[in-house]
């Protein structure tokens, strides 16, 4: 037996082992886009192109003990590229400005709300004296008021008077970028409106707007025969509409780590496929004539990616949708190929997939948690595979189900975590309840009734399907109700989910006992970083509008409502449970209400809001201070006042302030979001350079 003697002789050896290494070498090229603070000009990107072209030459034509890690230089360089090109293809005119007025478009989405309100996407938007070239390709508008003069319906042209703005920014420095999400919706402008939508043209539309509607139409049927919760429930699961869900139904799937089973993702697809799937291999078993001339197997396939691309149109292409059904359909290729269809090698290939058509969902818990929790269950599913004949085969089916929650649970929960602040203590005990009944009972109920509806004998099958969404939110909201069943944690600094997660994957996927070693120190020092994590001293809105001091029982915040997805995203980001109001009560901030005064490290620090701000301010920066405005400031700032009023906040964007021993380290958003398309796209910079210019 020849001896390895060299690192590269071993990457040789193992080359047909590598791929599932592909996606993981391509997200660190996407993930180094997303992190940098400037676009990437053109001399990057062309440098970038020539490594990624000279690279994947020499990969195929030069020595071979050098391609792999060659290979891997080329992932690289290609994932910059690919980021950056994806960011150019989806540019769309954004709002430089707030506008009220008429709103004219045609409907492509219904959902909720923060606040639980009817929200409406527009696109083909006619805004009065916007040109078209300046007018967002999409806008996104909440419902208030009394409504009900039109029913909104997918394709539907509609026409109302609303307030829309540009997409915010970060709620604090480093916080989640909604600037960035719009982007890549090409959602140009959001807002609400407070007057009656109404109908101005009939429902239209190609294919998506068509299925659109047919989703709208079942969703109704179904809440028509199942009412209540249940109902919403079971037809968000059926078709993707989320619109009925309430939010207090949220909180409660969120509460118990169940709200993976109310959007559509790989579980979803995997139940869908799996029971079609097996369904039709062993009913064709049945028919021997059949069963001894074709391979079942095969039509079996055939046919479940059949339903998987049916459930795909009807679902509506969103992101997880369009995940799931990639990951699905590479594994049903994956039989017809005569190849495992569940292996590390499908996974990759189907991220690979995802991250070429779309490199922004990299960033995207729904990304991370679905391939962590897929990469997981196949590596834990290995031993087992060995383990199980000595279990009894009764306890199988259970011991399956615990191994497979605790995997996937395991691998989920950090990223959870470091997206939602928080830890769902009872999760695992959720999950073993609900998720049988998910694949047992709701989703072959779902499929019998699609399937029974056409000739109208669906209801056995509805009645079967509400009775198990009835008992999973009921799971969920005897989970969420136990004592300590959500744990908060702080938001983890930005090199925490990255570094923690290529541990994890080295930990999981590769060979050799040192590179796991080194996997599993890296992730030891994420979470380190995760628990030394330092949370601002001073929180400002971006506006101005709202501030929060850090004191010993907590963030203390200056208004006791208002401005409510701010102050809930400053208390997570604080791994903090409290309420706004809660928050509003607590000791800190002195004052009265539109004139609180803070001290932060010695520092005096004063937020004036509402009439007279200015004149009270002036009196304020009479000695050293920070003073935060939500007006604007006259004249000029006297020596040693630092001053933050609107007009500057704009150009910072929310503001953070440290206390480092006893100096102020303020830092904004803008500062750490850098300057990127999404943030500081062509338009908005040519207006803010001819306001300068005026």
């Amino acid at each position: 037996m020849r001896v390895l003697t060299g690192p590269l002789e071993a990457l040789g050896a193992a080359r047909g082992r590598l791929l599932p290494w592909a996606p993981v070498f391509l997200s660190i090229g996407i993930g180094l886009y997303f992190a940098l603070r400037v676009e990437p000009g053109a001399v990057v990107l062309a440098a970038s192109g020539l490594v990624a072209a000279g690279a994947a030459l020499f990969g195929l034509r030069g020595p071979e003990l050098a391609r792999a890690p060659v290979v891997g230089l080329a992932l690289v360089a290609g994932g910059l590229l690919l980021a950056s090109a994806r960011t150019h293809l989806v540019a769309a005119p954004v709002l430089t400005f707030r506008y009220y007025g008429p709103v004219e478009g045609r409907i492509v989405n219904i959902d909720r709300s923060f606040s639980d309100q009817l929200r409406l996407t527009l696109d083909r938007v006619v805004l009065a004296d916007v040109p078209p070239e300046r007018t967002p390709a999409r806008v996104r508008v909440a419902l208030h008021g009394d409504q009900g003069f039109t029913d909104p319906q997918p394709g539907l042209t509609v026409i109302l008077s609303g307030h829309l703005a540009p997409p915010d920014g970060p709620v604090e420095p480093g916080g989640f970028d909604f600037q960035r999400l719009a982007w890549f919706s090409k959602l140009g402008g959001v807002g609400y409106t407070r007057s009656p939508v109404l109908a101005i043209a009939p429902p239209e539309g190609g294919l998506p707007l068509m299925a659109f509607r047919m989703r709208r139409a079942i969703s109704s049927a179904m809440q028509a025969r199942m009412e209540g919760q249940p109902g919403a429930f079971a037809a968000a699961l059926m078709t993707g509409d989320r619109s009925g869900v309430s939010q207090a139904t949220n909180n409660a799937l969120r509460g118990a780590n169940l709200s993976h089973l109310i959007s559509i993702s790989g579980l979803h697809m995997g139940l869908l496929t799996g029971f079609v799937f097996a369904a039709c291999r062993y009913g064709l078993a049945l028919l021997a004539p059949l069963a001894l001339r074709l391979d079942t197997r095969k039509l079996a396939a055939v046919l479940a990616l059949v339903a998987a691309t049916f459930y795909l149109i009807l679902a509506g292409p969103n992101v997880a949708t369009r995940r799931a059904y990639v990951m699905a359909a590479v594994m049903l290729v994956a039989v017809l190929a005569d190849r495992r269809a569940i292996s590390l090698r499908s996974v990759a290939i189907a991220a690979l997939i995802v991250l070429i058509l779309e490199p922004e969902s990299l960033v995207e818990p729904g990304f991370q948690m679905s391939f962590g929790a897929t990469v997981a269950l196949i590596v834990a599913f290995r031993p087992w595979a060995q383990a199980q004949r000595r279990v009894p085969a009764v306890l199988r089916p259970v011991a399956m189900l615990l191994l497979s929650s605790l995997a996937a649970g395991f691998a989920t929960a950090p990223i959870a975590a470091a997206h939602f602040n928080r830890i769902a203590e009872y999760g695992l005990l959720a999950n073993v309840l609900a998720v049988p009944l998910m694949g047992i009972v709701v989703m072959p109920a779902g499929v019998v009734a699609a399937l029974l509806s056409g000739i109208g004998l669906a209801a056995p099958a509805l009645w079967v399907m509400e009775t198990g969404t009835w008992a999973i939110l009921r799971v969920a909201d005897w989970v969420a109700g136990l004592d300590g069943a959500v744990v908060a944690v702080p938001t983890p600094p930005p090199a925490t989910l990255p570094l923690m997660a290529l541990g994890g994957l080295v930990v999981l996927i590769s060979r050799p006992v040192l590179l796991r070693a080194a996997g599993g120190v890296a992730a030891v020092v994420a979470l380190a970083l995760w628990v030394s994590a330092d949370r601002p001293a001073l929180l400002v809105a971006g506006d101005g509008s709202i501030i929060g001091l850090m004191g010993e029982k907590g963030r203390a915040l200056s208004k006791p409502k208002g401005t409510g997805f701010v102050a809930k995203s400053w208390l997570e980001d604080d791994g903090d449970l409290a309420t706004q109001e809660d928050a509003f009560t607590r000791p800190g901030l002195t004052g009265e209400a539109g004139a609180f005064q803070a001290v932060v490290a010695g520092h005096p620090a004063w937020h004036f809001t509402g009439k007279g701000a200015s004149s009270r301010a002036a009196t304020a920066c009479a000695g050293e201070g920070l003073v935060i405005l939500s007006t604007s400031w006259e004249g000029p700032v006297p020596t040693g006042c630092r001053i933050y009023d609107t007009a500057k906040l704009r150009d910072t964007g929310a503001l953070a302030v440290y206390a480092d021993e006893g100096v102020l380290r303020i830092v904004s958003a803008k500062e750490v979001a850098g300057k990127r398309l999404w943030n500081t796209p062509p338009d908005r910079a040519r207006d803010r350079r001819r306001a300068e210019l005026q």
